[in-house]
């Protein structure tokens, strides 16, 4: 494979041979992989030999659109000319998406019902989305792929709304009068002729959830970011009620069936509304007696909508009548199973036993109040559905939390990994002293994916399906030598940070590194608000360019910080896992806290409840995992290359003092570490003169 250049990288070939074997012994690997290990290759040329061997296609599925292009622009093409001499024919691959990221020529031409109160957009329109709409029109007339990713530049999910539709609301190739034609069926079509289908989570979570195929047969799949299935695969199981739903599918239904039924749903709809809008927002742990009333009512109203429909097969021989009815079943489906299953996420006997929970979203400026409804855990859907019949390979830079692969395992849905198996490699986890800060012992972490049976006895107490497939931890380390790369600086001498934004001291002890360092600063901060007070309190201090994000796009404000480097970038969620600034634009990370969830966040307080419940600890289950996986992805933004240095800079006192800090410093790279601020300051300026 002299084609592909570069030099042999031990981590690199650890983890390929990692990945043959459980490909050849049909089981489940977890792989630590740190940047600039070269993962994807480690993981295509096994799965490509199996892949071609067995005549069966390999799954590959990642978080994000960048790694999705990486893997089909660039790694696959090389790979592929790389091995055609060695194998029986050349490897083909082939990217995959959801339906609705393909137009539907159908409904770019036909009397497809509107999801917006005013219809279609008039193209003559002088809005943003009625240029928008323009554009697209103009493009199904020359794509070739109907993607709507090679829509550049690209447009609002309004404007898309009218020319795609979902996996429910298709017709089906056979029924439709474009299905010969349809994007997204030459798409699959393409997926099953090839040795490697690349997709993402989502798809795959629906693949493996839902009764219909998406992707084309395997028997492996390898999930890289692996760190983001589990909220993945939880935004593709939760649903939502609102009343803008609601009168959607009063709108698609109105001329199909008599008047009256379908204004008993559009009342219950306006009842929805006004109660929505007076409802504080927030969990809701008991379903008040007159929102019940009023979903049981739209639950009921909309079950009289499908059966005043009729048979769903009907009007096959009228294309134009049979989107407008499957358009019209898919919007009450919808409606009428999410108002069931919050009605039945209440009705339970104990915490314990509570398996969703239900939260009010309130209103923004474009969207009403929502009610949502999702799984306090997803494991038990993953063991079932994804890991029993498939030979799975996750990989990540962080999985290893707390020097450990069994927190991510939990979530998964997998169980304790195989005892003959390799070891993990990442140090023995810290002591864990039993108080309200760290794990309880025994399992109770698991808790948070065990859910009741028949008979009272949760799944982590008595035997579940059988589990055919063992697993195995592995980390293969990284090509960086972290502990002369990089420094770890904990601000021991500063105060907890408090609730009333960035004390004074933070905003001097920042001042202080900026200045050190010359600029060349990422601050990572854990809210938007921290980021923008900083960036009002120091853009006039510091005398170096400081960007923060939502000045302009993150693309086009990454792309300035990497450009000049005594530029800084300040910002929150979206900067702490997805910028890559390799060379002497980035020499210091800042990390104003901890990275905890918000205590009113529904989702994450609901599942440490639960598991405190059972018996566990919800702090170190739930908000100190989420705290781990965060700080792991930021401090990894510092190193990109061999070349680079600097420091990571973590200003929240507690990641030195608190009684849980040593399993979050457990999760983070082996950088070498001090409190020491002189020292700190004194090595970011040798690296400004070097």
């Amino acid at each position: 494979m002299s084609g592909l250049g570069g030099a042999e990288r031990p981590g690199q070939v650890k983890m390929a041979q990692a990945v043959r074997h459980a490909i050849e012994h049909d089981e489940h690997v977890a792989v630590q992989a740190g940047t600039g290990t070269g993962k994807s290759l480690a993981y295509l040329v096994p799965a490509l030999r199996h892949a071609i061997e067995s005549d069966s296609a390999v799954v590959v599925s990642t978080a994000t659109i960048a790694l999705q292009r990486q893997l089909v622009d660039r790694d696959l093409p090389r790979l592929a000319e790389s091995l055609a001499d060695l194998l029986p024919h050349e490897p083909q691959f082939a990217i995959l998406k959801g339906r609705r990221n393909y137009l539907c020529r159908y409904k770019a031409t036909a009397g497809w019902p509107d999801d917006e109160e005013e219809g279609l957009f008039d193209p003559r329109d002088i809005s943003a989305t009625g240029r928008m709409v323009q554009r697209i029109q103009d493009w199904a007339e020359e794509t070739e792929t109907g993607d709507r990713d090679e829509l550049v530049p690209g447009v609002n999910e309004q404007a898309w709304r009218q020319f795609s539709v979902s996996a429910r609301e298709c017709l089906g190739a056979q029924r439709c009068p474009s299905g010969a034609e349809c994007f997204a069926e030459r798409a699959r079509e393409r997926a099953g002729q090839v040795d490697v289908v690349v997709t993402n989570h989502a798809l795959l979570a629906i693949d493996a959830m839902e009764d219909f195929a998406v992707l084309p047969d395997h028997d492996v799949v390898v999930v890289d970011e692996a760190h983001e299935l589990v909220d993945r695969v939880t935004s593709v199981v939760t649903d939502e009620l609102s009343e803008a739903a609601v009168a959607m599918a009063v709108r698609r239904v109105g001329r199909l069936i008599e008047q009256s039924v379908a204004d008993r749903l559009q009342e219950a709809g306006e009842d929805l509304k006004a109660l929505l809008a007076v409802a504080p927002p927030g969990r809701l742990d008991t379903l008040p007696g007159v929102l019940g009333v009023t979903l049981s009512v739209i639950r009921d109203a909309a079950f009289a909508c499908v059966t005043a429909l009729g048979p769903r097969g009907a009007d096959r021989d009228d294309p134009e009548k049979a989107g407008q009815r499957k358009a019209a079943f898919t919007a009450l489906d919808e409606i009428h199973d999410t108002a069931a299953r919050i009605l039945e996420a209440f009705g339970v006997e104990s915490e314990v036993d509570r398996a969703e929970v239900v939260w009010l979203d309130a209103a923004t400026d474009r969207r009403p109040p929502v009610l949502r409804v999702a799984p306090l855990t997803v494991g038990g859907m993953l063991r079932d559905k994804l890991f029993a019949d498939r030979t799975v390979i996750l990989t990540s830079a962080t999985l290893a939390l707390g020097g450990t692969f069994e927190g991510m395992a939990r979530q998964w849905g997998l169980g304790p990994p195989r005892p003959d198996g390799p070891s993990p490699e990442t140090g023995s986890p810290s002591p864990a002293p039993q108080d309200d800060d760290t794990p309880a012992s025994g399992d109770g972490g698991s808790a948070a994916d065990s859910r009741s049976t028949d008979e009272g006895t949760s799944a982590s107490e008595k035997e579940g399906p059988p589990r055919a497939k063992g697993w195995t931890g592995l980390d293969v380390g990284s090509p960086f030598d972290h502990a002369r790369s990089g420094i770890l600086y904990l601000a021991r001498h500063l105060p907890q940070p408090g609730r009333e934004g960035l004390p004074q001291a933070y905003l001097d002890e920042i001042a202080e590194l900026i200045e050190a360092a010359g600029g060349r600063t990422l601050g990572l901060f854990s809210s938007m608000r921290a980021a923008k007070a900083a960036t009002e309190a120091l853009r006039d201090r510091i005398g170096v360019p400081l960007l923060c994000q939502g000045d302009d796009s993150t693309s086009l404000l990454v792309q300035r910080f990497a450009d000049d480097p005594a530029t800084c970038l300040f910002g929150t969620l979206s900067l702490w896992q997805g910028v890559d600034v390799p060379g002497p634009s980035l020499s210091l990370v800042i990390i104003d806290r901890i990275p905890f969830p918000r205590p009113d966040d529904p989702l994450t307080s609901a599942r440490q409840r639960h598991v405190a419940a059972k018996g566990g600890n919800g702090f170190m289950t739930v908000a100190a995992t989420h705290a781990a996986l965060l700080l792991a992805q930021g401090a990894g933004r510092l190193l990109r290359r061999h070349s680079d240095k600097g420091v990571v800079a973590v200003l929240d006192p507690r990641l030195a003092t608190a009684r849980y800090a040593p399993y979050l410093r457990a999760s983070l790279p082996p950088f070498w570490t001090t409190d020491d601020p002189a020292k700190v300051r004194a090595a970011l300026r040798r690296l400004t003169t070097t």
